[in-house]
């Protein structure tokens, strides 16, 4: 599921991208050259080029001479020259491409398309796995005593639980991760609207509202619609939330079809990236979006010098949607050659050092697994998270202490402006500015669901989706369609029997009579 990236390329940056793959030479000569094809995509990874007034001013143990963290060569190119000055026994060149969409992948992979390494979302990693095409990472790639294994040091506690939990562990390593909600102006749209799902297809913001334009997003969203009811219960367990929520029994789908149905005729527009735009120019009050794309949405908004708006964003109180991309090494590309497989798993780690994930998050505007070795005093992503949102006593500021201990694997709490954040009676926190989106409280956490590969329902889904999303007679009334039918037929059946006429009056040959 993909989520759009912050970052807005420059026109250069862009070309480069579009290329399709970059071919980098190897900084040493020594050995022999593995190349190492690596498919991500579009817009996420740094491609380094910051200035200087970019520098993030946290302390950097893995290069302290620059003073911070800052994007000098694109990340690509650096991990070359890293791997290549390593004692690795062979150089590599790394092959660079991107893709649209998780489909785009497939569809790619199905054709002929040779990779090491991909970086799809979870629900394509699953379909993935499902069909044996993805290699297992290494017992030593999990081996927390190796210095430079930075994945296995530095992931969230919390997203190893998960990995470990549903078996994805052995085959992937978790790389950007965030949450499903709705970026509205507060100004027009109530907190108490944008508690529920329902704001999709609530008649008092008809064609104000945005929807995204894919059928796994715009079905889990309909599905909190059909059970909320029960969601919002107090007997709600995980799994029987989960189970609800990846429902693709023929009766949800049909009761979410009709759902869809009253979502579309109420909303703007479904979309997968003009919703962003909308919501800044005010075109929109509310846009179904994804959690890094809603911090990009509201920094835009602040930073509007003709109509500066203060936008915020809410998880809804039934549920949300957990979501991550991945990377997983596939077997067509490393088929078996341990040197590939080496250079794969380093390329993750390498993309694991905290500096690194901190560059990719500043770039993307996504929330990197990565939050640092909790053993350790000081973790640089708890530092980049305090230069980012860490609100400081001014005097005229309420500060209010966000725990995000759960994600860090210790006890640990940024200083938030109490004005950026709504807080329930019961301390819980539903809707925020850019802190809360970015890095969810556990109340959200414990609401939300990983949504699974639809497997052999896939095809039913689709259906419904094309229902809604194009021309289903079932939605006319039967004599209207027999009215319209009948008269196509009579149109074909006139236009026939007139050729025919013309056929035997106008174009019968004359008959010879000259021998007469």
């Amino acid at each position: 599921m993909r989520k759009l990236p912050k970052f807005i390329l420059t026109v250069a940056a862009a070309g480069a991208l579009t290329v399709g793959m970059l071919p980098l030479s190897a900084c040493s000569s020594s050995g022999k050259e593995v190349v190492l094809r690596v498919s991500n995509w579009e817009e996420y990874i740094d491609l380094g080029d910051w200035d200087d007034d970019e520098l993030i001013e946290i302390d950097n143990p893995y290069a302290p001479e620059l003073g911070g963290v800052i994007g000098i060569n694109s990340i690509v190119d650096d991990f070359t020259e890293w791997f290549n000055n390593g004692d690795h026994g062979f150089n590599i060149r790394v092959e660079y491409s991107t893709f649209g969409t998780n489909e785009d992948l497939y569809n790619r992979l199905n054709l002929g398309d040779t990779y090491d390494l991909v970086c799809p979302s979870e629900y394509m990693i699953m379909q993935l796995v499902n069909e044996g095409r993805v290699e297992k990472y290494s017992e030593s790639f999990h081996d927390k005593n190796i210095q430079t294994n930075y994945y296995a040091r530095n992931v969230s506690p919390y997203i190893d639980g998960v990995f470990t939990e549903n078996g994805w562990k052995e085959y992937a390593a978790c790389y950007m991760l965030g949450t499903t909600g709705i970026v509205y102006n507060p100004e027009i749209v109530s907190a108490e609207d944008v508690s529920s799902w329902s704001v999709l297809k609530n008649p008092e913001y008809k064609r104000q509202v945005t929807v995204k334009d894919n059928v796994r997003d715009a079905y889990f969203a309909t599905l909190g619609i059909l059970n909320a009811e029960e969601l919002l219960g107090e007997s709600i367990t995980s799994a029987r939330r989960s189970e609800l929520l990846n429902s693709t029994h023929d009766d949800t789908i049909a009761a979410a079809l009709d759902i869809l149905k009253d979502i579309k005729n109420n909303v703007y527009s479904f979309e997968t990236d003009s919703g962003k735009a909308d919501m800044i120019t005010g075109k929109v009050v509310a846009n179904y979006q994804w959690s890094g794309d809603g911090v990009f949405i509201m920094d835009e908004a602040d930073d509007d010098t003709n109509n500066p708006t203060e936008l915020w964003y809410s998880v809804p109180d039934e549920c949300t949607n957990l979501w991550f991309d991945g990377w997983v090494m596939l077997k067509d590309g490393i088929n078996g050659d341990e040197q590939k497989r080496t250079a794969a798993e380093a390329f993750v780690n390498f993309l694991s050092r905290p500096d690194n994930a901190i560059r990719n998050m500043n770039y993307i505007g996504y929330t990197s697994s990565i939050a640092g070795d909790p053993n350790e005093e000081s973790s640089m992503i708890f530092d980049y998270l305090e230069w980012n949102y860490g609100a400081e006593n001014d005097g005229n500021t309420t500060l209010y202490d966000y725990d995000v201990s759960y994600f860090f694997g210790k006890e640990c709490s940024v200083a938030a402006d109490i004005e950026t954040l709504e807080i329930g009676d019961d301390g819980s926190i539903n809707r925020g500015r850019q802190l809360f989106a970015q890095y969810p409280p556990k109340n959200v956490i414990d609401r939300s669901v990983v949504m699974l590969d639809f497997g052999d329902r896939l095809s039913a889904i689709n259906q419904m989706w094309i229902n809604v999303r194009c021309l289903d007679v079932k939605d006319f009334n039967p004599a209207v369609v027999w009215t319209v039918v009948s008269l196509i037929v009579v149109g074909v059946a006139a236009i026939v029997l007139y050729k025919f006429r013309y056929q035997i009056f106008y174009r019968t040959p004359k008959k010879d009579n000259s021998d007469k």
